[in-house]
Parts: C-alpha cells; sequence; structure tokens
C-alpha cells in the first residue's frame, strides 16, 4: 500500500467511511499541493443521466457507460471530463495530468467547451463527471489518519472499468497482503 498521496493515484474508501458521497468509492487523485488541497473524481459512481441529456456533442466520444458520473458532492452543476489519448501526443483541448505515475501517463482533462470533433480521432476513451471530491489543506491527510482511505495505486483500465460497481472490489482485490481481503467485507458488516 503507497502511504503518500500523489497525482494519478487512488483513494480507495476503507469498509470504516459510511459517508454516502464517498461510501465503497474509488476516487482518482487529479491535483495535489500540500498547501493547497487535493482535487479528484470519484469513478464508480454512474449516474442516471446520459450524456446525450447534459452535453449531446460529446455522447459519441464516451465510453460505456454513456452516461454522467457522480465525481463528487462539490460543484455538482458542472462537469469535468478525463480521456486517454493512445499515443504521447497532446491533442488540442486536452490536458495531460501532471502525473509521476505510469499508469496515468495517457490521462488528461478534456476541455468541454472545445468543439468535439477537434478530439474524435485523438483520444481512446473518455468519461464526463458531474462535480468532483475535494479537500483543503491537511484534510484529506487526516481522513487516511483516521481510517478512512486506502492510498494505492491505479491500473490504467481504472478509469475506463467497464463496470463500475465492481470497482472498488476489483482494485482491493488487487492489492498485496491483507489489504486484498477487505475486498470480501459485506456491503452491511452487521450481516456477518
Amino acid at each position: 500500500m503507497v502511504e503518500a498521496i500523489y497525482v494519478g493515484g487512488l483513494l480507495v474508501a476503507t469498509p470504516r467511511l459510511d459517508d454516502p458521497n464517498f461510501r465503497r468509492s474509488v476516487v482518482l487523485i487529479l491535483e495535489h499541493d500540500r498547501s493547497g488541497g487535493t482535487l479528484g473524481v470519484v469513478l464508480n459512481r454512474p449516474s442516471e443521466i446520459s450524456v446525450m441529456q447534459v452535453l449531446p456533442v460529446w455522447d459519441d466520444l464516451v465510453t460505456g457507460p454513456a452516461v454522467l458520473f457522480q465525481g463528487g458532492p462539490v460543484q455538482t452543476d458542472s462537469a469535468l471530463a478525463l480521456a486517454a489519448v493512445p499515443s504521447g501526443g497532446e491533442p488540442l483541448g486536452w490536458r495531460r495530468l501532471h502525473a509521476g505515475a505510469p499508469a496515468v501517463s495517457r490521462l488528461g482533462t478534456v476541455d468541454l467547451d472545445a468543439p468535439p470533433e477537434i478530439l474524435a480521432g485523438e483520444i481512446a476513451q473518455m468519461r464526463i463527471f458531474a462535480g468532483y471530491a475535494g479537500w483543503t489543506s491537511g484534510q484529506l491527510e487526516g481522513e487516511i489518519r483516521e481510517g478512512a482511505w486506502y492510498v494505492v495505486e491505479a491500473d490504467p483500465a481504472d478509469t475506463f472499468h467497464d463496470n463500475p460497481g465492481s470497482l472498488w472490489r476489483s482494485v482491493l482485490r488487487r492489492q498485496p497482503g491483507e489489504l486484498a481481503f477487505v475486498a470480501t467485507c459485506p456491503d452491511d458488516p452487521t450481516l456477518n
């Protein structure tokens, strides 16, 4: 298990975290600054709202399911898009995450005000998130110390996992040692 918080890393909610916004969530860290705080998006919360309903011009480019994902409880009326490029290039309308993690080296944010046509042949996968998760300076570190989050390495497939509902278990299952056993924790531990 990785101890440091870093761009491109994952926050995986521990079974003790019962906040409905983050229960059994997997958060990809997009920005982290010790003095400014941390920003990320929840990867495993697809909504019932189709991309076609809200941002129809981007519908053809999103990776299934073609719905908005609930990125977190902050600014839920705004959208943020992540896309992977197939090569090392940096197409117009796309900005690479400043991460040292190889798993997300081809991942970046998309300017949703840009015409989709300029990115149509340039991106391999894309998801759109309504809102994001944010922590002030020191807040996330405190939550980790209290046992609310595991910090683990991302896998290239995590951001666009084909079954978002199983991502929490999948990420935990691949961890070394005892952490892999957490994946078997029932949804309601009192029924165990």
